[in-house]
This record gives C-alpha cells, structure tokens and sequence, in this order.
C-alpha cells in the first residue's frame, strides 16, 4: 500500500490515540482486580451459642488477615482470638467424605472469607470444582493422591470433588470457619424421595370437602427464538415459549366444591367474575375449624382487590376486604396478609390512605378495626407477627425528614397502633437478623458514601448493647477507588426531593470538564438508586474513562408514596425524566466540571425503554443513548409485569409509550443491543424497533449478542461494545 505524506501524517497521528484509548480500556477493565479484597471488617455473621445471649463471628481484619470475635449480648463484652479453639470454643470437627451426603446444588450467597482443607486418602488423584451461582462447575486445578490442599473461598461457596472420570465424590458448602474434608471413599447420594400423589385441590382441615378450580382453557400466546450457534450442533435451533403478552385471554376460574358424598357446589362467581391469574387457579387458606375458606381476586387491571370468604356448606361468598384503586394496587408487593384466626381478625396491608400501611379487620363483619401504622411514610416489609404479644414488627423508610426518605429501620407497633417505636437510629439503611430467642438484634447500615456499621441492639427498646464493628475502606480509597456523593434536588413539583448519586474518576481535575452519563432503570417495581455500601464496579468502570456517572430515582418508581408511584400509571414513557433532568442540571450549578453539552444515558430491560426513551423525547438534553434488551412496547412484553403499571385492557396509553410506535422522533446517537436467547423480553421487541428505524430512515447501531439471554450488554463483549460506544460519542 502506497502511502501519501499527508496520509501518513494521519496515521502516525491516529496510532497514538488509538493506543491512548485501548490503554485506558485496559486500565477501567483491571478496577476490579485493582480494588478487591480492600475493604475490612464489613461483613459478619452471629453464630449464636445454646445460652442464648452469647455469639460468635469470625471478620475479615486485612487482605490475608481474619480474627474470631465472641460477644456476651447482655453486657457488650468482647473477646478477640485468632482462632475459635483460642476462645475457649471447639473448632469444627474433619468431615469424612465417606460419611456426607452428595447434595449438588449451587452457590446461593458470598459471605465472609473462608477457607477448606482438602486431604485426599485415595490412591487417585482428583479434581476440584467450584459450582457458582449460576450452577456451572469451575474448575480449580487437582488434588494429588495421598496430598492435602487449602482452598481459599468465602462463606456460602459450594465445592464439588469428583475422580478424574467425572464421579462425583464429595460436596462441601463454605463455613465461616476454616474447615477440613477428608476424603476417604464416595459420598452418600440421598434416597429420591417418594412424593405421594397429590391431591387436586385444596382440602378442609376436617376432610369434610375439597375446593377445587376449574376453567375453560384458552389458548396461550408462544413466541419463537432462535438458538443461531447451539452448543453441540451446526445447525441453528428453534426454541418455542409459553409467553402471555397485555391483552391475552386469560382463564375465568369456577371454584367449586365437593363434599364427601358427592355433593358438589359452583362457588358464585358474582364477585370474582374476571380475575387476573394465568394458572386458572385462586389460591385459598381454610380457617382452622373448617367453617368458611378464603381466597383472594386480584381483578384484571389491578384497581379493584378482594379477600373473599366462602362457606363450604352453602358455597355463600362475602367481602372480607376490599381494596379499590383509581390508578393501580400494587399487588405483587403491597398485598401482605397475616390470618389470626383465634380472635377473627386479619392484619392487612394498604395503600388507602396514600402510604403503605397496615390495618386490622374483623373478619366476621369485613370492618376494619383500627389502622395499626401511620404517618407519610411507607411500612416496606413485616418481618415478624408476635400473635400472643399482638406485636408486629417491620421495616419502614422516610420516618425522619432529614435523612434519606429510601433507608430502612426496624420498627415495633401493637396491633392497637400504640407502643410505636424506631428500634434503630444509624442514619443508613438498615439490615437486621434476630438472636434466636428474638432478645437482641444485630443491625447492619451503610449508606453509598459510607461503610458497613454493625451494632448489637437490644430487642424489646432498641438500645444500643455495643457496636461489634465499623468497616474500614481506607485500603480500597487509596487504590485510586472513589467515594461516591450523594445529591438531593427538587423535582418536576417544585417541592419533592429527589435523591441520588455522582460518581467521579479516580483521575478527577476539577479544572476539567466532564461529560456526564445516567444509568437508567426507571422500573416502578422498586426503587434503584444504591442506598448500600459497595465498589459499584459497573458505574467506576465507566467513570475511569472520564466521565461523572449519575444514578437516581424520578416519579415513578417506588416506595415514596402513592402519588409519588402513580406517575407511572399508564405512562411508562415517562420515566421520571423530567425530575432526573432538573436534578442533573441542579447538581451540574454547583459543579461546574460537569458538562452538560455532553449528557449520555443507558439502561438494560425498563431501562432499554427509558434510555431509547431519552432520545425520542428529550433529545434536548441527551445525545447519546445505550439500550440493551428493552421492552420498547409493553404490548410485547409479558402480561403480569406491564398490565400491572399499563392497565388493561390495552388502549391507546400503550401506543403512546411504544419505542417503535415513536421510533420517527429519535435524534442523537443510539445503539440497540439486544441477547438472541432473551426469554424475559421477547427479543422482537428490540429488532421491531430496529424495523421501524429502518423505515424512518434514521441512522443507529445495532449489536445482537450471539449465544446470550437478557442483560447481554453486561456480558464481557456487550459491557466492552457500550464502552466504546459512549466513549466514540461524548468524547471524554
């Protein structure tokens, strides 16, 4: 090839940059190994003692470095020791291979560094593996005959040993402490379980009659993928699934009755005529004497929510409760119940009032007694019901105006709505576990801008007993890793606060500017903002190749209230967008590093939608957008997740939200990405969009990821492609 003087002036011009921008590829890749294992004593886990007030936990003190802490509960006294034997507690005893049951199963938790002692007493030698949580087995090299061999791990990590022929020998799951597996023979594979024939239906405590449901079938939507490079095989393969999509038929279930003599009775179904289940089945609770059963009818489109009871004598239904809702009810989260049977009552979540919170009822007359909880915060889960107490206790958020309305405390009330306390006071988000006699607690908070604080509480006032420990990311600061910040600004209203956070590189100038990308996920499931302490190495991976990353939460989504949440109704499009717009703008007054010239956003499922969104209608603001694996029209993606939000029956509000409906109005750089193999968003929701762009003539990118279900833009290739993508438009 022939080059002209100015063309190779280009090329030696253009080969240093190149270079410059692989190098600092590679060097946001490596945070992760760069920044491991740096922060300490964050993690822990109370092995409480038979005595009931003494407990044990093993933490993390440095890189290679651990100690055993025991706590006296009752006075807050506390001894350290590098080993449990040098508090005066038995170490765990070998286990025998010969002796175990083989039990495969996957990891289901990473808890505190650990370790395993391998001692091999066959004449073989053998493999090692470690099944993760996806269920793959990992192999971690050999154990020769007759040898031993430590293995790092973490509490909860599940390892297999097997012959070099593939046998399985022996499964060991990860304590907290280090702990030997001697391996002598094959392990135990447990009896298959013999199941007897279940019962159709749901039968009365006294025998008396079963309750059955019977519906009309109706036919079921499938779509189809393809499998373009299956494992094992040239040839591509189809693969076909049940996938009900907004709008679908959905059966209309009979409950009916039979008695022992044959007596059949067809429950009226004048109050429960069009119920919202895909199975044909209305799960029921009998009372304990048999005298009536219970059964819930969430009805299609979600505003009108019942229990029912029905007396199996006479098949006579009444309303026990009743919600109704202008907008939605959010029944998948905010539909708790807890029977008390013994008195006839029933404690019931609802949102009535504009807050989640919890009433009791009489379940005779279907009245509702008292409002246990209240106040303009939400009740967001009840972790235990003291029925002889008549206690409930549970987590709530926004008690306290001056912290973050999203952190979790642990609450107590009496089932009269007195006794009202806030049994934690750390201003973090809270997770709680409970000695077993339920006399004291521990309570774990951190915030995205502070470590783990773990303290010893006192159950029945909340008192502090002593802090156990306070987490040290000082290591993890100094390895270039940064804090994130916390913002508040007001939203669309001009009076609600929404909250979030920035994150900044590890090579920050202030006397730089920065272009600024969002990670959307704008699902009004929950809520998305980190409000726990962790590396968030997805976001400081992007911030490492210069930009300020920005993660928040609009109208919309959940957990500030009903009205807060009831923006979304029939109107997924909007995403909070307006409020994420003022709250970047807002940050951006008081941070002039942030260059709002240069605003990029992404986001993978709900958030492909919104992060398409952004460049369809407000493209005023965003230039730049990565969508992976969106559901760009909600009458493409499954039934429960959108008609709970869109409503139904599907009308004009779901054309109004369509991506491909509105595919004509994109401007600014957009690439769709999507994972061939996605059963949880029908992949012909992304290439639908694809074909509506072609026929407006606009001009994208789009990447299919071979081989990949949902979130394939978070896989090596995909996360690699959206970096580049970011990085070649806003030009950091």
């Amino acid at each position: 090839m022939k080059l002209t003087t100015g063309s190779a002036l280009l090329f030696c011009c253009i080969l240093p940059a190149f270079h410059a921008i692989a190098a600092g590829f590679d060097h946001a890749l490596s945070l992760p190994k760069r920044t491991e294992n740096l922060v300490f004593r964050d993690r822990l886990k109370p092995n409480w003692l038979p005595d009931g007030h003494t407990f044990w936990y093993r933490v993390q003190t440095g890189p290679k470095t651990h100690e055993f802490v025991l706590i006296d509960a009752n006075t807050g006294t506390r001894k350290t020791a590098p080993t449990l034997k040098a508090l005066g507690l038995p170490e765990k005893e070998a286990l025998k291979s010969s002796t175990a049951k083989i039990e495969l199963r996957r990891t289901s938790r990473t808890g505190e560094e650990s370790g395993l002692k391998f001692i091999n007493q066959l004449g073989s030698d053998l493999d090692l593996f470690w099944i993760n949580q996806e269920g793959e087995h990992v192999r971690y090299g050999g154990i020769r005959a007759g040898a031993e061999r430590e293995q790092h791990t973490f509490e909860g990590h599940v390892w297999l040993i097997t012959s070099r022929t593939g046998e399985h020998l022996a499964i060991i799951e990860a304590g907290p402490q280090l702990q030997t597996l001697i391996i002598d023979g094959k392990g135990l594979t447990p009896a298959k379980a013999e199941h007897p024939k279940k019962e159709t239906g749901d039968r009365a405590p006294d025998g008396s009659c079963v309750v059955t449901s019977q519906a009309d079938k109706v036919p079921k939507r499938q779509i189809t993928i393809v499998d373009s490079t299956p494992t094992g095989q040239l040839q591509p393969k189809l693969k076909v699934l049940d996938y009900t999509k907004p709008g679908d038929p959905l059966p209309k279930p009979q409950i009916i009755i039979t008695h022992k003599d044959g007596r059949t009775i067809r429950v009226p179904q004048d109050l429960y005529q069009n119920p919202f289940t895909e199975s044909g089945r209305l799960p029921l609770t009998w009372a304990p004497d048999s005298h009536e059963f219970y059964f819930d009818y969430n009805q299609r489109g979600h505003q009108l929510y019942r229990i029912l009871a029905a007396d199996p004598k006479t098949g006579t239904v009444r309303t026990v409760v009743e919600e109704t809702s202008k907008t939605f009810i959010d029944y998948t989260h905010k539909t708790w119940r807890h029977w008390l049977h013994a008195s006839s009552e029933l404690l019931w979540m609802s949102e009535r009032d504009g807050w989640c919170h919890i009433y009791l009822y009489d379940t005779q007359t279907g009245h509702v007694k008292n409002q246990i909880t209240k106040g303009a915060w939400p009740v967001r889960e009840v972790l235990y019901v003291d029925d002889s107490k008549r206690q409930v206790w549970f987590l709530a958020s926004g008690m306290r105006k001056e912290e973050d309305p999203y952190h979790l405390h642990l609450c107590r009330v009496n089932f009269d709505g007195t006794g009202f306390q806030q049994l934690t006071q750390g201003d973090g988000n809270h997770h709680i576990e409970f000695s077993p006699n339920r006399d004291f607690f521990t309570a774990s908070y951190s915030r995205a801008d502070l470590p783990p604080v773990h303290e010893l509480r006192r159950s029945h006032d909340g008192s502090l007993v002593c802090t156990l420990e306070t987490a040290d990311a000082s290591a993890l600061l100094a390895a270039g890793w940064t804090m994130p910040e916390r913002f508040t600004a007001k939203g669309r209203d001009g009076t609600t606060d929404i909250h979030g956070i920035l994150i900044k590189p590890s090579h920050f100038d202030p006397a730089k500017k920065y272009p600024v990308i969002e990670d959307i996920y704008a699902g009004p499931h929950s809520a998305f903002a980190p409000k726990d302490f962790g590396r968030l190495l997805n976001h400081h991976i992007l911030a490492e190749l210069g930009f300020i990353i920005v993660k928040l939460d609009g109208m919309g989504t959940n957990h500030r209230g009903k009205a807060f949440h009831d923006v979304c109704w029939k109107n997924l499009k909007d995403a909070g967008f307006p409020d994420r717009k003022l709250w970047i703008k807002a940050a951006a007054q008081t941070r002039p590093w942030m260059d709002l010239t240069r605003v990029g956003i992404y986001g993978g499922s709900a958030g492909g939608q919104n992060a398409m969104r952004a460049l369809l209608d407000h493209h005023d603001f965003y230039q730049v957008a990565v969508a992976d694996c969106g559901c760009h029209d909600n009458r493409m993606d499954k039934i429960w997740w959108n008609e709970q939000w869109m409503g139904w029956p599907v009308d004009e509000s779901y054309a109004r939200s369509s991506n491909k409906d509105d595919a004509h109005k994109l401007q600014g750089h957009l690439l769709l990405i999507v994972g061939e193999l996605d059963t949880n968003v029908d992949p012909a929701s992304t290439t639908q969009v694809v074909g509506a762009l072609q026929k407006a003539n606009k001009t994208f990118d789009f990447m299919p990821i071979i081989g990949t279900g949902h979130g394939a833009a978070e896989t090596p290739y995909g996360s690699r492609l959206r970096m580049e993508f970011l990085v070649r438009h806003l030009k950091p």
